[in-house]
C-alpha cells in the first residue's frame, strides 16, 4: 500500500467535505445537535407529577395526610376539588396525572382503630410513568401508615415515639445508589447519547460521500488510476474517521461540561474504544455506499440500518437485560449496545479493560468484518 497515494486520496475527499457547506454541517454540527436536543428532552426522571385532591373530610388528619403529597418533590399540587366529578375532566385535559381522594371520616376511623380507603386515579396513559407514579403513592401512604401506628403504641403502651419506632421497625434496610448516587437520568442517558449521535452521524457521512463519487461520474477516475481498492478505500476513510474522531471529543466535552455527568473511568481506554467504535459505523456507510448508487438510497438505507437498532436494542432508553429473549438476541448483533456498556462503564462505572474487553473484543471484530466485505463489494472495474 502506498502511503503517498492513500494521502493524495484522502487528501481529494477532505476537499470535497470542506466544499460542501450542507455537508460539512451534518458532519460538524449535527452530532452536537443531536446531543443538545436528546440530552435536555430525553429525561426519563418521573418527578413533578401533577395531581389535584378530592378531601371529602376535611379534618387536620386528612390535611395531614395530603400534606405529603403537597411538600413531595414528586408530586406538584394543582387544585382542590369540591367533588369526584370534577376528576374526570382534569385526567382527560391532562392538567392533572393524578387524583388522591380522602373519605368523609377519615380521622375519625383512624382514630378508632379501623381502615380507611383512600382511592387514587393515575392517569395510565403512560404505563411506565403511571406505575412509578402508582410507587410514589404507595411508599408516602406507608410512610403514613407508620406514623400511624407509632402514635398509636406511644399513646397506648406509654413508650416514647423513639421506642415505638424501633418496635414497628425491627427490620431496618439502609440504601446506597452505587455509581450514579444522584439517580440522575441524564447521567446514564447521555454518555449512550455519544453512542447514538457516532452511530448515526458516522455511517450517513460515510455514505453519501462514497456515493456521491458514483452520482458525479469521478468513481471513473478510480476505476482508471493506478491507486488500489485497499489505498482507494483506506484514503476514503480517514477524513470521516477524522471527522468522527473530533465528534467524540466534542460529544465528550458536552457530557462533562454540559450535562455535569461524572467521567471516572480511563480516558485513553475511552478514546481508544471510541476510535474503534468509529471504525465499525464507518464501516457500515463504506458497505451501504458500495450496495446503492443513489444518495438518497444510501440516506434511506443508512438511516434504517443504524438508527432503528440504535434506538431499540443499544440499552439506550431499555436496559437490554429487561428486554425479551428474541430481543436480547438481536441486541448483540449490532454493535451499539457494546459501545454503549463501554460509554456508561467509563463513564460512571470506573470499570476498565478487564470488564469491557468483551464489548471491545466485539468491535474489533465488526469493525473487521465490515472493512472485509468492503473491501470485496468494490471493484475498480464498472458494473454494467
Amino acid at each position: 500500500m502506498n502511503l503517498r497515494r492513500v494521502a493524495a486520496v484522502a487528501s481529494k475527499e477532505w476537499r470535497e467535505v470542506t466544499r460542501d457547506r450542507m455537508f460539512l454541517l451534518l458532519a460538524f454540527v449535527m452530532p452536537a445537535i443531536w446531543m443538545f436536543v436528546f440530552g435536555y428532552g430525553l429525561v426519563l426522571d418521573v418527578e413533578h407529577i401533577s395531581f389535584v385532591v378530592v378531601d371529602r373530610d376535611h379534618s387536620p388528619l386528612s390535611r395531614d395526610y395530603l400534606y405529603r403529597f403537597y411538600q413531595s418533590r414528586y408530586f406538584d399540587f394543582q387544585e382542590a376539588l369540591a367533588g369526584e366529578g370534577d376528576a374526570d375532566v382534569w385526567l382527560q385535559s391532562g392538567r392533572a396525572r393524578a387524583v388522591i381522594i380522602v373519605p368523609e371520616k377519615f380521622q375519625e376511623r383512624l382514630l378508632s382503630g379501623q381502615p380507611a380507603e383512600v382511592q387514587t386515579l393515575i392517569d395510565g396513559t403512560f404505563p411506565l410513568r403511571a406505575d412509578i407514579t402508582k410507587s410514589y403513592v404507595i411508599a408516602i401512604n406507608n410512610a403514613f401508615n407508620q406514623e400511624l401506628l407509632v402514635d398509636f403504641l406511644a399513646r397506648t403502651r406509654g413508650l416514647s415515639r423513639g421506642e415505638a419506632q424501633r418496635r414497628t421497625s425491627p427490620l431496618g434496610i439502609e440504601v446506597r445508589y452505587l455509581y450514579n448516587e444522584e439517580v440522575r437520568s441524564t447521567w446514564s442517558t447521555v454518555p449512550a447519547l455519544i453512542m447514538f449521535s457516532l452511530m448515526v452521524g458516522s455511517p450517513l457521512l460515510t455514505a453519501l460521500g462514497v456515493v456521491r463519487e458514483k452520482e458525479t461520474g469521478s468513481i471513473y477516475n478510480i476505476y482508471s488510476a493506478t491507486v488500489t481498492r485497499l489505498e482507494f478505500l483506506v484514503g476514503k476513510l480517514i477524513p470521516y474517521v477524522m471527522i468522527s474522531a473530533v465528534n467524540v471529543a466534542v460529544l465528550w466535552l458536552m457530557a462533562v461540561l454540559l450535562f455535569a455527568v461524572p467521567f471516572k473511568g480511563s480516558l485513553w481506554l475511552f478514546i481508544a474504544s471510541s476510535i474503534l467504535f468509529v471504525l465499525t459505523s464507518t464501516g457500515i456507510g463504506l458497505v451501504v455506499s458500495l450496495l446503492v448508487s443513489t444518495q438518497q438510497a444510501a440516506l434511506i438505507i443508512t438511516v434504517v440500518v443504524s438508527t432503528v437498532p440504535t434506538i431499540l436494542f443499544s440499552g439506550l432508553i431499555v436496559p437490554v437485560s429487561s428486554l425479551s429473549r428474541a430481543s436480547q438476541f438481536q441486541a448483540h448483533l449490532f454493535p451499539g449496545m457494546y459501545y454503549t456498556n463501554i460509554t456508561r462503564g467509563t463513564f460512571l462505572q470506573n470499570v476498565g479493560l478487564a470488564v469491557l474487553w468483551t464489548d471491545i473484543l466485539a468491535l474489533a471484530i465488526y469493525a473487521v468484518v465490515l472493512g472485509t466485505i468492503g473491501y470485496h463489494l468494490f471493484t475498480k472495474r464498472p458494473r454494467t
